[in-house]
């Protein structure tokens, strides 16, 4: 039996160099706190002009500052290879963080010493974030508000895809404190993710 592809949900934002970290933070706690089968303490933070959720739980919140960093890092680099106010290049100044949730499958084999558990991805968050830069104070309000409005959009995305999307949610099968492990790749170029969003 050929195994069920993992939904992909895309969520397309543009950010400046100064705000990019803190918008991609904010998107991945969204998720997060949509997908996080935990009880959390509710708490929220504003990027932007807009209030988001946010995951207090130590091991997200740090994953998702090293991968948001990254990001940022790859950003810069493909920013630099040009000139810092155009982006001449196919690709650059862009990049593309997925957050996935995977489940955990006893593995199937002849002796019991041989079974081990295996992760499948049962979700997929493609988060494509293009870098912006402005010329001028009117051009940088500009692109300040086309931020808020897409983060915004992204948010409720998020939200309503939740909502709507979850037949193909594994059941919960542990009592481990957190039944679904879940990681953040950014720019992975393996499976062909690069070259599916024109980034590579």
């Amino acid at each position: 039996m050929e195994a069920r592809k993992a939904p992909e949900f895309m969520l397309e934002l543009s950010a400046d160099r100064t705000n990019v970290k803190d918008v991609v933070k904010g998107i991945c706690h969204i998720i997060f706190f949509q997908r996080y089968f935990q009880p959390l303490t509710p708490a929220t933070h504003d990027v932007l002009d807009v209030t988001l959720p946010y995951v207090s739980e130590e091991d997200i919140e740090s994953l998702i500052e090293r991968r948001t960093t990254d990001l940022v890092r790859a950003l810069d680099v493909a920013s630099t290879q040009q000139s810092p106010q155009y982006s001449a290049k196919p690709g650059s100044g862009r990049g593309v963080l997925i957050v996935q949730f995977l489940e955990k499958k006893r593995r199937k084999g002849g002796f019991f010493f041989a079974k081990a558990d295996e992760e499948t991805v049962w979700e997929n968050w493609i988060v494509d974030v293009s870098l912006t830069s402005a010329r001028s104070e009117t051009e940088a309000g500009r692109n300040r508000h086309v931020m808020e409005d897409q983060l915004q959009q992204a948010a409720m995305k998020v939200v309503a895809l939740a909502n709507r999307e979850k037949a193909h949610i594994p059941p919960i099968t542990t009592n481990d404190t957190n039944p679904f492990p879940y990681q953040i790749l950014v720019n992975p170029r393996t499976d062909g993710w690069g070259q599916k969003l024109g980034i590579f």
